[in-house]
C-alpha cells in the first residue's frame, strides 16, 4: 500500500471536510430559523404561516446575493457569467427554493431537531433514484438502509399506524427532501463541471431571491406593513447570521466541494446536518430566548429523537461504508 495519499484521495478528504463544515453551518440554521419565526410572530401577530416563511427566507437570499456579488467585485472577479453557470444556477435555485419553502414552513409545525432529521430523507432517495435510472439493483445494503430510514422517519414523526398520517410539519419536511435531492443531482452533472462555484452560487442566490421575494409579495397581509419587523434588532441579527454563516458560507462550500464526490456520497455526508442541528437545539434556544425576549425552550433528548435519529444515522453510516472507495494498494 502506498505510504502517501494519492492526489485524488487528498482531494476527496478535502471535499469531505468542506461538506462537514457546511453541515455544521446548516445545523445552526434550524434553531436560528425557528427563533426567527418566533420573532416574526411576536412582531407581526396574525400574519399567515406562508408570509412568515417568505419573510424568513427572502431577506436572507437578497442579502446573500448582494454581499456575495460585492465580495466578487472587490476581489476583482467581476460579475461575468457563462451560459452553463446561468443554466445550472437557475435550476439549482428553483430546486433549493422549493425545498426551503417547504422546510421552513414545516418548521412552524414541528421541532427543529425533527425537521433536521426528516430533511435527510434524500440520502435514501438518491441511490434509489439512481438505481431506477440505470436499471441496476442497488443491492441489499441500500434496501436495508432504506427500511431503517423509513422506520426512523415514522418514529421521529410519531407516525400513527391507526390513522396512517403524519403532521403538516413532517409531511412538508419530507416533500422538501425531494427538492433537495434535485438540487444535489443537478450539482453533480458532468456538463457543468467547468462552472466556477462562486459564480454558480451567485446565480443560485439571485434565483432564490426572485422566487422568495415574489412569494413575500403574494402573501403580504392586506393593509399591513413590516415596520415592526424591520425595527426588530433580534430579527436583523438572526437574519445576518443566517445569511453569512448558513447561506453564503454553507452554499459556497457545498457548490465547491460536492462535485468532487458522487451524489450518493454527498447525500450521505449531509446526514451529519441533523446531528449538528439536534445538538444545537439542546442549548441555543434558551440563549436566543434570553437575548430576543421570545419563548423558545431548549429541546430535550426524547426517545423518539434518539431512536428515530439513531436509525436514520445508522442507515446512512451503513451506506457510507458500502459506498467508500477502495484504498489504493
Amino acid at each position: 500500500m502506498s505510504s502517501h495519499p494519492s492526489p485524488s484521495s487528498h482531494l476527496r478528504s478535502q471535499a469531505i471536510l468542506g461538506l462537514l463544515v457546511a453541515n455544521l453551518c446548516w445545523g445552526l440554521s434550524f434553531p436560528l430559523i425557528k427563533a426567527l419565526l418566533l420573532v416574526h410572530e411576536q412582531a407581526l401577530p396574525g400574519s399567515s404561516a406562508w408570509f412568515a416563511t417568505a419573510m424568513v427566507l427572502a431577506p436572507r437570499f437578497v442579502l446573500a446575493t448582494l454581499l456575495l456579488g460585492l465580495w466578487q467585485v472587490l476581489r476583482g472577479q467581476g460579475l461575468g457569467l457563462t451560459r452553463g453557470e446561468v443554466v445550472q444556477g437557475v435550476i439549482i435555485g428553483v430546486f433549493a427554493s422549493g425545498g426551503m419553502i417547504l422546510q421552513s414552513d414545516g418548521l412552524q409545525f414541528t421541532a427543529a431537531s425533527t425537521s433536521a432529521f426528516l430533511t435527510q430523507f434524500y440520502a435514501i432517495l438518491i441511490p434509489v433514484y439512481l438505481a431506477w435510472r440505470t436499471r441496476r439493483n442497488p443491492g441489499a445494503v441500500v434496501w436495508i438502509s432504506g427500511l431503517l430510514v423509513l422506520v426512523g422517519v415514522g418514529v421521529l414523526g410519531r407516525f400513527d399506524v391507526r390513522e396512517l398520517s403524519l403532521g403538516r410539519g413532517e409531511w412538508e419536511t419530507l416533500l422538501s427532501s425531494l427538492f433537495f435531492m434535485g438540487q444535489i443531482l443537478w450539482l453533480e452533472r458532468k456538463e457543468f463541471a467547468g462552472n466556477r462555484p462562486e459564480k454558480l452560487t451567485l446565480v443560485m442566490f439571485a434565483t432564490e431571491s426572485v422566487i422568495l421575494s415574489g412569494m413575500a409579495l403574494a402573501t403580504w397581509p392586506t393593509g399591513a406593513g413590516v415596520a415592526p419587523l424591520a425595527a426588530s434588532v433580534p430579527w436583523w441579527m438572526f437574519t445576518l447570521v443566517l445569511t453569512v454563516v448558513c447561506t453564503i458560507g454553507a452554499y459556497v462550500l457545498m457548490n465547491t466541494w460536492q462535485p468532487k464526490i458522487t451524489a450518493t456520497e454527498a447525500g450521505l455526508l449531509y446526514c451529519f446536518e441533523p446531528i449538528f442541528g439536534a445538538m444545537m437545539a439542546l442549548f441555543l434556544p434558551a440563549w436566543f430566548s434570553f437575548w430576543a425576549a421570545i419563548s423558545y425552550p431548549n429541546e430535550q433528548m426524547t426517545w423518539t429523537l434518539i431512536v428515530g435519529g439513531g436509525l436514520i444515522t445508522a442507515a446512512n453510516v451503513l451506506l457510507q461504508v458500502k459506498s467508500r472507495p477502495a484504498e489504493s494498494k
